[in-house]
């Protein structure tokens, strides 16, 4: 059999080459000519066609005259992944799911595979990094005895697809996309040509037969997903597995997805049968204080639509001549900017400080509704007294010392209450109604500028 005819193509410009080259011979870059299929190679093969779209075709319609209805969804029997998926699985969807070695990814499918089938479904699950009996020791140290999921540890596309099409699974997950190969590129598994084709050929086979398939990627040393960027654009919903494989505790966080909400997460601690979903994971990012301390501040943070409460600590310390600013779970160039806004307009001065920050949990907040509870930290720990008990914060503060108002600030403020708080410094608008009873025993007040909340804490304390 002749061999498949493949050619190197530049991702800049598009110009094409025989042979792999450090530079591009058409627009002089650098490392820019990646393997793919020659068109006419591509043709012959019965699972490419140069030109064939990933989703099903239809005629032209107008959007009124398009009956549209909700997805139907099939829960995985683990309710904080169900959350982060937008209630469930969804027929022919595709599903990327990345994460740090040894994180839970394969656990977790595992579980989630072994509740779909004693639901009733036909499952599979494709290792390409294990052997099956790796896969059924697994399964037995998590408890998953008699488990009827079918296993197949094969990393060659085209028996991959074959297998996909005679045993019609209605879930299949892959495990993982690095690992598998097309006979039709000679490049080895896991290069950007070879990630790219066989997810490309998985995404088209899961919407023609309706098989919801997950595929499990590897990411970078920055945590971000490996292989090409349109991997992600190709699936139709993309999970992030994060936290600290010290810690006991995971986060499974929605960066897109085409049939719910982003931004969800699921929180899942690690056991010995496996991992669980946490029901209240507002006591994980809050630090067990018997008493206040200096430098500590709780703020409400909204993950997709829950509201979590997490603990921002913060400790000021005299620096050398190059303080440093160090934050973890938050942004630095906004720290910096905070402290400038701190200095200019609340007369807080931290230039000779060295200044950290931490959000306590492993959690990430990228919101800018953490400024206030930041600067309040800030200012805690550099005057040494402690905010009072039950003592919560949130708003985001502008460069003239203004704090504006937080997005769904009654759900955050009615989650606080419900967890006990007391005292609130909440930016104006956010303010309910008076002798609204959702926040009985909670006291608020609200500001307008930072100065107010500043004053306004000396008087607390």
């Amino acid at each position: 059999m002749a061999k498949e005819k493949t050619i190197y193509t530049c991702t800049e410009c598009g110009g094409t080459s025989p042979k792999w080259l450090g530079k591009c011979p058409s627009c002089d870059a650098w490392n820019t000519l990646i393997e793919s299929v020659a068109e006419s190679a591509a043709g012959k093969n019965r699972y490419s066609t140069p030109h064939q779209g990933l989703a099903k075709a239809s005629d032209v319609i107008a959007l009124a005259d398009i009956d549209a209805t909700d997805m139907a969804r099939t829960p995985t029997g683990h309710d904080e992944l169900d959350r982060v998926l937008g209630g469930g699985i969804v027929e022919g969807g595709v599903i990327l799911i990345g994460g740090d070695p040894g994180i839970g990814k394969s656990t977790l499918l595992l579980q989630a595979l072994d509740s779909l089938q004693r639901a009733g479904l036909n499952t599979l699950y494709v290792t390409g990094e294990e052997s099956g009996a790796q896969v059924a020791l697994r399964a037995r140290r998590l408890g998953l005895d008699g488990s009827q999921v079918k296993v197949m540890a094969e990393i060659q596309l085209d028996k991959i697809l074959a297998t996909l099409d005679a045993t019609q699974p209605a879930v299949a997950v892959i495990d993982s996309i690095q690992t598998v190969y097309s006979s039709l590129l000679t490049s080895a598994p896991g290069s950007v040509a070879q990630v790219r084709e066989c997810a490309a050929h998985l995404t088209r086979a899961a919407k023609s037969s309706g098989v919801c398939i997950v595929l499990v990627g590897h990411v970078t040393k920055e945590g971000a997903l490996a292989g090409p960027r349109v991997l992600e654009h190709m699936v139709d919903t993309v999970l992030y597995f994060e936290g600290d494989t010290h810690s006991s505790f995971r986060l499974v966080r929605a960066i897109k997805n085409r049939f719910g909400a982003v931004n969800e997460i699921g929180v899942f601690a690690m056991t010995e049968k496996g991992l669980k979903g946490v029901s209240n994971p507002s006591a994980i990012f809050l630090s067990q204080h018997s008493e206040p301390v200096p430098g500590s501040c709780v703020m409400v943070t909204l993950e997709g639509t829950r509201p979590l409460l997490v603990e921002i600590q913060a400790l000021v310390d005299s620096g050398g001549p190059n303080p440093r600013r160090l934050s973890v779970g938050l942004d630095r160039d906004r720290l910096a900017m905070l402290l400038a806004v701190l200095h200019r307009h609340a007369g807080v001065a931290c230039m000779d400080q060295d200044v950290f920050v931490n959000a306590v949990g492993g959690v990430r907040i990228s919101e800018p509704a953490a400024d206030l509870a930041v600067m309040l930290a800030i200012t805690s720990s550099l005057r040494g007294k402690a905010l009072p008990k039950g003592f919560i914060a949130f708003g985001e503060v502008g460069l003239a010392g203004e704090v504006r108002p937080a997005p769904r600030g009654q759900e955050r403020l009615k989650e606080a209450a419900k967890l006990g708080f007391s005292v609130a410094v909440v930016p104006k608008a956010n303010a309910p109604k008076k002798n609204d009873k959702a926040f009985e025993g909670l006291t608020i007040h609200p500001v307008e500028r930072i100065e107010e909340a500043m004053e306004l804490v000396r008087r607390l304390d």
